[in-house]
């Protein structure tokens, strides 16, 4: 969800979602408020920028003009692919820019999906890396795995395997050992920051400059196989249909009207997911988008047991994101940014989404 560079390990807003989520600070308001990814390199006025950007409200991702997404054929994969899941029941695939995007944009209703004993197929894209390596990726998804667990209420391992899909690209996926109606699949594809410009450690490119075609492929950061724009369509196209989603859920896209301000990963996300969902053979009315980092400006409506819940789960993911991470329910929502999205959820219909 973030992809801000923190400095107290904040990878606040979601894309890498880099905030110093753990000082209050966000990946991306560092990246924002001049401090450099990866360290706590500041350009001039070390403590006082700190200090001014913990105070702020939460940051706002750089608005940058997003090319047209070529949509598919319009047909369904033909071919079994080998990421297909077993069919669930009343099965949701969630698509994502960043682990945690979930957990703060979509909560309640995503503890609501997991209580239920419905299915949920969550994807990850990104690595929401923050150009801090494989390991750090590797973090925050153990902490997302740990906030499922949470909200699951168990504390089974988790199996993992690697998965080579039809389209070419190489995917890890994660499924409870005690619970197979519930998975993670992630992509690993470089974080594209909040400046939309991606890290240095990446080869300065993310999912903008992939759409945009200022770069022709994108190399995942566990080194799997490399993507072209049509490759990764069909990735995220075989995906969904794999899950054998009843509905999907998702990041607003860049055309709608609450994409201004968010971070770009997400609005690429949500993008792509608009583009190929009728490929993966979803309709779009079967489609939910969430509000990120815009939601801030709407009223807080996750209040009173939801809230506790909700603060909960992001505070156990957070406690394994060092840029996050907060020791009490307080910490957590005193955070700039990440206090005010907990607080808020705001899911839109296509028809709601305000398209320009």
């Amino acid at each position: 969800m973030s992809d801000i560079d923190e400095p107290s390990g904040g990878d606040p807003a979601r894309g890498d979602d880099g905030s110093a989520r753990k000082s209050g600070l966000s990946r991306r308001a560092l990246v924002f408020g001049g401090i450099a990814v990866g360290g706590l390199a500041v350009l001039g006025g070390g403590a006082l920028v700190y200090r001014e950007v913990r105070r702020a409200a939460g940051p706002e991702g750089s608005w940058v003009k997003l090319s047209p997404i070529v949509p598919l054929p319009d047909s369904s994969p033909g071919a079994t692919s080998p990421a297909d899941e077993e069919p669930g029941e009343d099965t949701t695939v969630a698509v994502w820019a960043h682990a945690d995007d979930d957990i703060i944009f979509a909560n309640p209703h995503l503890a609501g999906i997991i209580a239920s004993g419905a299915t949920l197929r969550t994807i990850f894209v990104t690595a929401g890396d923050a150009g801090r390596g494989l390991e750090y990726a590797k973090l925050r998804e153990a902490g997302i795995r740990a906030a499922y667990d949470e909200m699951r209420g168990s504390s089974e391992p988790w199996d993992e395997k690697q998965i080579t899909l039809l389209s070419g690209a190489r995917v890890t996926r994660f499924v409870p050992s005690d619970d197979d109606r519930l998975s993670i699949t992630v992509l690993r594809l470089p974080d594209g920051n909040l400046s939309a410009k991606g890290f240095p450690a990446t080869g300065d490119a993310g999912l903008t400059q992939l759409i945009n075609g200022t770069v022709p492929v994108l190399q995942p950061i566990d080194d799997g196989p490399t993507l072209d724009g049509g490759r990764l369509s069909q990735t995220v196209a075989e995906l969904i249909h794999a899950g054998r989603p009843d509905r999907v859920t998702t990041n607003v896209p860049h055309e709608s009207a609450f994409a201004r301000g968010d971070h770009p990963d997400h609005s690429c996300v949500g993008s792509l997911v608009r583009t190929v969902a009728a490929t993966a053979g979803v309709a779009a009315e079967a489609i939910t988008y969430y509000i990120g980092y815009p939601s801030q400006h709407q009223p807080p409506n996750v209040l009173g047991a939801d809230l506790d819940a909700k603060v909960a789960a992001y505070q156990t993911y957070a406690a394994h994101d060092p840029v996050v991470t907060c020791d009490s329910a307080a910490a957590c929502l005193a955070q700039p940014g990440f206090g005010q999205w907990l607080r808020r959820s705001y899911p839109k219909t296509d028809g709601e989404l305000q398209l320009h």
